[in-house]
């Protein structure tokens, strides 16, 4: 735990860079050709001022259905969720239930924020040891390639890990909505989870229990990728596959950027309007994913992680795990994992796959 007390060199804040008018982005942020976005990107034309990929859709399901009288509607939305899980593993959601104004008003109060005076956000730098607050990076490898965003990252449940002191005082109502956002949010995550346990033929609050019940946890990350001179060069978040069991994006309603492996061909994500992206795990698909930056304008996005009670030991539902399907990976805590993936940041599906059992 030593080697997270603190980052390995002094933070640089990647907003600063580019507000100070630079014109080529430093070395340390240039990734190697093959990872760069002009690569493995049918979907994507560079230019040299600027980089914005062509987007593409990935599945949009109607929540509303779910609660029709019509029980057939309710099983094909049933149906179109467990397809877009297994193919895609992303999916997004509309009539979710969020009020559409708070979605408008948190994503704004946040893009205030970030405005804000480097000294004001700097009373919230984080440490490597909890990413809780205002940061930059992420792991601890000195000397590693970085991505192109800040960030702010905070605990919302369980309650006793909560600590609204840590949360941004500025905007003034940055703290009512935050938790105005992450109660609504939540509440859905828990109805998604009950339709992810009815499509894996399990009891309807199994996923829910194996995650601790109502002492689950959920991390809100707001990320803030500024306008970069050379977005052909670099990320805003390299390629990675999430941590937990859900996560709920919040997209910017103005730019894209979000792009999703599919068939090994990276595919730019058209945000719906008022519409959350899912991101599932499990037998369903843990999809890399990334996001690309841009000359012109900055983008916010808003990640609610939706993850299991932190001490729990982690392991497939007996009911799902056969001869022919053993389970991939040994039993372990979410906090042994999240430990482990935070020593060196994003990186694809690496950390990962070195987890698996020997077959």
């Amino acid at each position: 735990m030593n080697c997270l007390l603190r980052w390995p060199e002094p933070v640089v804040r990647v907003q600063s860079l580019s507000e100070s008018g630079i014109s080529a982005i430093p070395a340390r942020y240039i990734k190697p050709p093959s990872d760069r976005p002009s690569r493995n990107n049918t979907a994507a034309t560079p230019t040299t001022k600027n980089f914005e990929a062509t987007p593409i859709n990935i599945p949009i399901i109607n929540l509303q259905n779910l609660f029709s009288d019509d029980q057939s509607l309710c099983e094909e939305t049933l149906g179109l969720i467990s397809q877009a899980c297994r193919e895609w593993g992303f999916f997004q959601v509309v009539n979710h239930g969020v009020s559409h104004e708070l979605m408008r008003r948190v994503r704004e109060v946040w893009r205030e924020f970030f405005h804000l005076p480097i000294e004001a956000k700097q009373e919230y730098a984080n440490s490597p040891s909890t990413y809780e607050g205002y940061g930059s990076r992420l792991g601890v490898e000195k000397g590693a390639i970085l991505d192109w965003s800040d960030y702010f990252f905070l605990h919302y449940m369980p309650q006793s890990l909560r600590n609204e002191n840590k949360w941004p005082a500025l905007p003034p109502s940055c703290r009512k909505l935050i938790g105005e956002y992450g109660e609504e949010v939540v509440k859905l995550c828990g109805r998604l989870m009950k339709v992810l346990s009815i499509n894996l033929g399990l009891g309807e609050e199994y996923l829910q229990n194996a995650f601790g019940g109502d002492n689950i946890g959920a991390c809100l990350r707001v990320n803030f990728y500024p306008k970069c001179p050379q977005p052909d060069l670099t990320l805003g978040l390299s390629p990675h596959s999430d941590p937990g069991g859900l996560t709920l994006l919040l997209p910017d309603e103005n730019v894209s950027g979000l792009q999703v492996r599919k068939s090994n061909e990276w595919v730019t994500v058209d945000p719906a309007p008022n519409a959350f992206i899912v991101v599932s795990n499990a037998i369903y698909k843990s999809v890399d994913h990334r996001v690309i930056v841009n000359a012109a304008k900055d983008r916010v996005s808003l990640a609610l992680f939706y993850n299991p009670k932190s001490d729990l030991l982690i392991e497939p539902a007996k009911e799902l795990v056969t001869e022919d399907r053993p389970a991939l990976y040994p039993p372990m805590t979410f906090d042994e994992y999240r430990l482990y993936i935070r020593t060196k940041g994003p990186c694809g599906k690496a950390q990962v796959e070195s987890l698996k059992s020997p077959r």
